[in-house]
């Protein structure tokens, strides 16, 4: 299973969905706080292209936001890639 990545914030509504709907299909995952670290954020902002979070990688692949996530799960893929 790939390594599963999502940069987040306590505070965030769609980081929170992000992270059950990962839970839920019983993913590890790292989570990166951005919260007060603008170190982190800046990393982020640098891989992603984006400054919004959450912001979600499966292995190498930049998945993007929630709604991105929720997406894949939507079209039956989400599964395939983190079996890959």
């Amino acid at each position: 299973m790939p390594e599963v990545v999502v940069y987040s914030s306590a505070w965030c509504p769609y980081c929170i969905r992000a992270k059950q709907l990962l839970s839920s299909k019983g993913v590890a995952f790292q989570e990166i706080s951005v919260d007060g670290k603008p170190e982190a954020r800046a990393e982020m902002t640098r891989k992603a292209g984006r400054t919004s979070v959450p912001q979600i990688w499966i292995g190498t692949r930049h998945i993007g936001g929630c709604d991105d996530l929720y997406a894949l799960e939507r079209a039956g893929k989400l599964d395939a890639l983190l079996q890959a």
